[in-house]
């Protein structure tokens, strides 16, 4: 989410109270009026073969960014083949029919802009920046991949290499690599295949064939199961024609779309894991909740409880953990508004001379500070209007309207959702973020990990 920022909402205050009544009568102290937001502003439509179309024509940029987010993520990962959808985003960049190997790089950063994709859980996303000039080109390149994606046996062999060797740097090499990137969710999943690693493992890729990858991409690949968002300066009529150009003739498989239908089972107790690995400079330390989905009425309400535990350095988190107690260097956490029930996670790194029990004990008071009582009105300002201003300050750019767009297109499966869920935000009260609180930061639900160098193991220890 994004907004104004909070000197310019004080700016704004100042300004109401100069023009407001000057009569002497005391007035009780009225809560601020939420800050108007412009919707965002697009049409929408259906190609006869499922793909959902976004337009957002905007005469006052110079770009046009163009987005596809496919409903496919880790998530959907094959059984002994995680990693899949992570892998596939690689192997969309290499070649079509009618492209060779690294076109959208030519197409994008030969002529100042630039591309991108990224993998979740629930789905993979494409995104460009190009002058507004070369849309037409960008069209018909996503078209290309989507509907002839050239899959043989060298490009599979050479992606699966370098995300191998990916793997090898973030989770292996990496400081907390296994924590943030294999731990937590095998830690908070036993049964939902969100506890599977989106960057997969070295031994699932060793066993994926060519044959695996290109029955996924005819599988998910299809375009009933992506959206088109196109957000920048170009003529809607035009852009109707070559959407219809491009995208209209692919093709849609007749067979259904397989869907995850696993379910968590509810967590009944806490659980606490205690790991000891190399490279670990300073203990770590996590404690997750279960998390409601991503349509959950109380995401709102989660969203602003997390920017007062964690963003910035005016929030509890810092300023107890990292500036007064001085027990952590680092402090974060993680919201990601998943399809199904996902975790909330708060976590730290600790500093040095400190025990991974001192961190967890601080973490824990923290959070039933939370529980216990209201957070403060300025707490409760300062974390909505920070939301707010990232917000309004996203939609300045075509990428960052097209992104958001997309994103409540995808994740919330309604294109209006992103101004929904922050009216809603603008609506959240104190006792909101308590209620919240106390039901979602629950302690009989909470999973634990203690993340520790391996040169501190004691003899006996033992390690889960």
């Amino acid at each position: 989410m994004k907004i104004l920022s909070a000197a310019a909402v004080s700016v704004l205050a100042l300004f109401a109270a100069a023009c407001s009544d000057s009569s002497t009568t005391t007035q009780p102290p009225q809560a601020p009026a939420a800050l108007k937001v412009e919707p965002l502003k697009f049409t929408e439509r259906m190609l006869a073969n499922g793909l959902k179309v976004y337009a957002m024509p905007d005469p006052n940029t110079a770009n046009v960014s163009v987005q596809v987010w496919y409903d496919v993520g880790s998530k959907d990962d094959p059984a002994g083949r995680s990693g899949f959808a992570h892998l596939f985003e690689h192997i969309m960049f290499k070649a079509t029919k009618n492209m060779p190997p690294e076109t959208l790089d030519r197409l994008t950063e030969d002529v100042g802009g630039f591309n991108n994709a990224s993998t979740y859980d629930d789905f993979t996303n494409y995104y460009q920046v190009v002058p507004a000039n070369h849309l037409e080109r960008l069209l018909w390149a996503e078209a290309d991949r989507m509907g002839s994606l050239v899959v043989d046996e060298a490009i599979f062999k050479s992606e699966r290499d370098v995300v191998k060797e990916e793997y090898r740097q973030r989770i292996l090499a990496s400081p907390y690599g296994k924590l943030f990137g294999l731990y937590l969710a095998q830690a908070n999943f036993a049964v939902h295949p969100y506890g599977r690693p989106g960057i997969g493992s070295i031994e699932n890729l060793d066993a994926a064939t060519v044959g695996d990858v290109r029955a996924f991409h005819a599988t998910y690949y299809r375009p009933d199961n992506a959206v088109l968002v196109v957000s920048g300066n170009f003529d809607q009529a035009q852009f109707d024609k070559w959407v219809d150009q491009y995208f209209a003739p692919i093709a849609t498989p007749k067979r259904p779309i397989p869907r995850v239908t696993a379910v968590e089972p509810a967590r009944t107790a806490p659980k606490e894991y205690t790991v000891y690995e190399p490279n670990t400079p300073l203990p770590a330390i996590s404690i997750s909740y279960p998390q409601p989905n991503s349509l959950s009425p109380d995401l709102a309400a989660l969203t602003v409880l997390d920017a007062i535990m964690a963003k910035g350095e005016s929030s509890r988190l810092y300023q107890s953990m990292v500036y007064t107690q001085q027990i952590a260097a680092e402090v974060f956490t993680n919201l990601e508004a998943t399809r199904d029930a996902g975790a909330y996670t708060l976590a730290a790194v600790l500093s040095e001379g400190k025990s991974a029990d001192d961190g967890v004990k601080s973490l824990l008071a923290e959070i039933a500070k939370l529980r216990d009582a209201p957070v403060s009105a300025a707490e409760l300002d300062e974390a909505k209007n920070e939301l707010v201003s990232e917000t309004l300050e996203g939609r300045e750019t075509a990428f960052g309207k097209a992104n958001e767009l997309a994103n409540a297109a995808i994740r919330f499966r309604d294109p209006a959702y992103a101004d929904k869920l922050l009216a809603s935000i603008q609506a959240v009260t104190a006792a909101d973020v308590q209620r919240v609180a106390k039901t979602i930061l629950d302690d009989t639900k909470r999973v634990t990990i203690k993340y520790l160098s391996a040169e501190a193991k004691p003899a006996d220890a033992k390690a889960d």
